[in-house]
């Protein structure tokens, strides 16, 4: 439902009259909106496929695998997620066929994910999906990805989320 007004400008509006300076609230309630928006855009586009975003997410960091394969703990640590959560993700990609488990061969207590067939082939068509509407930011200008990319990693360093070294290089 759109509405006739812009509902984060009216907040900011009325947050100035009660409280002061409205920027900060303005900015953090359009980031959330934004999220919104764009999520509900992901999940469009991977509906076909029968993803979620944290399950497509998981595929594509297999297909960066050099040995074809990760164990569940590294993906928990790429993916930022708690072991519990990847065992979930794990559980549903597998029983979807996307994906297999297997046993290290030097470490017993270590479990390897990989690629199935079809999760190389749902993987392709999925990512074909979400690029070709640019992963919801269709009609953004790529110089305006790259500027709010910056800022986005910018506050996530200050949140503690990336070492120093890390946010100043690339």
């Amino acid at each position: 439902m759109v509405l006739p007004f812009d509902p984060i400008a009216e907040a900011a509006r009325q947050w100035e009259h009660r409280f002061g300076p409205a920027g900060d609230m303005a900015a953090v309630t359009s980031v959330m909106r934004v999220q919104q928006l764009l999520q509900a855009a992901v999940d469009r586009a991977l509906k076909p496929f029968e993803l979620s975003f944290a399950r497509y997410e998981a595929l594509v960091l297999l297909t960066f695998a050099r040995s074809g394969a990760l164990p569940m703990s590294a993906m928990g640590e790429r993916l930022m997620l708690h072991p519990a959560s990847v065992t979930g993700i794990v559980d549903r990609l597998e029983r979807d066929g996307l994906v297999a488990r297997s046993a290290h061969p030097t470490d017993r207590r270590t479990t390897l994910v990989s690629l199935t067939g079809n999760g190389v082939e749902v993987v392709g068509a999925a990512t074909n999906a979400l690029t070709a509407m640019r992963f919801g930011l269709r009609g953004t200008p790529p110089e305006a990805v790259q500027q709010l990319t910056e800022l986005l990693r910018a506050l996530r360093h200050e949140a503690g989320d990336l070492p120093a070294a890390v946010a100043v290089a690339d």
